[in-house]
């Protein structure tokens, strides 16, 4: 299984298994992940979901090849049921990332309560290097958190930036050796399904409440430019330079 799912002590986990491909995600995994979600929001005895990985990578982001073959054809593919399912869940998601968090690796991350990440962890956003725009309304999410400058200079040039740059961006919560970090997450989580659970959700809505209309919103714009962009000549030539293990050629594109 790509993605498993577990339950104990009220925490539901989703737990990326792919470890031989870096846990780059597929349209699969994605419908996996969007029904483990609803699952678990439809389960009263599920108080917390924590999202976490094997292996040594958190997520390489969309699967290249899967993603290629079979892109997203309209709001109703995996990968946008999955935002819809993880940006408007009412109950606390805790996520725990070691490694390489790339991409979508990243951005889900915004939807998220709490975030730990390993000292060794990784985030990048390489959606201009190739040849597309932000997704998962982190146009609109990163700017609030991180701030403009910040979240402009991540999201422009696509550069990775360590753990310690996240926690002061303020979408991670806080390092923890990568040795303990699934338990240590997994205790938060279970702390979390401790408590009442009207009040976290009435919490968790409130605090989110205000900018819902807006994530939704901004994450159905974000799609139609990606779909428009991902089969642009700039995508192209994006794809065709990393699979030919090449630097891409833009200077030919106004």
């Amino acid at each position: 299984m790509e993605i498993q799912i577990e339950r104990a002590d009220g925490v539901l986990s989703i737990v990326l298994n792919r470890p031989e491909k870096k846990n780059a995600i597929t349209a699969a995994m994605y419908q996996e992940m969007a029904d483990g979600l609803y699952e678990a929001e439809m389960d009263p005895t599920v108080r917390a979901v924590l999202i976490r990985a094997n292996g040594s990578t958190f997520s390489a982001g969309n699967d290249l090849d899967d993603f290629l073959n079979d892109p997203p054809k309209g709001l109703d593919a995996p990968v946008f049921q999955f935002l819809r399912r993880i940006s408007g869940f009412p109950k606390p998601i805790v996520a725990a990332v070691t490694g390489a968090a790339v991409g979508i690796g990243t951005t889900m991350l915004l939807h998220c309560d709490i975030v730990y990440a390993s000292p060794n962890a990784k985030f990048s956003l390489p959606f201009a290097q190739l040849g597309l725009c932000p997704e998962a309304a982190s146009s609109l999410l990163l700017p609030r958190t991180a701030g403009y400058q910040r979240a402009a200079e991540k999201l422009l040039l696509g550069e990775a930036f360590d753990v310690n740059e996240a926690i002061g961006m303020g979408f991670v919560n806080g390092a923890i050796d990568a040795g303990e970090l699934d338990a240590y997450a997994f205790e938060r989580a279970k702390r979390l399904a401790l408590l009442p659970a009207s009040s976290l959700r009435v919490t968790k809505g409130l605090l989110k409440g205000a900018q819902a209309n807006e994530v939704s919103l901004r994450m159905e714009d974000e799609a139609v430019h990606f779909a428009r962009m991902l089969v642009a000549p700039e995508a192209r030539e994006a794809f065709q330079a990393f699979f030919e293990k090449r630097k891409p050629d833009f200077s030919k594109f106004e």
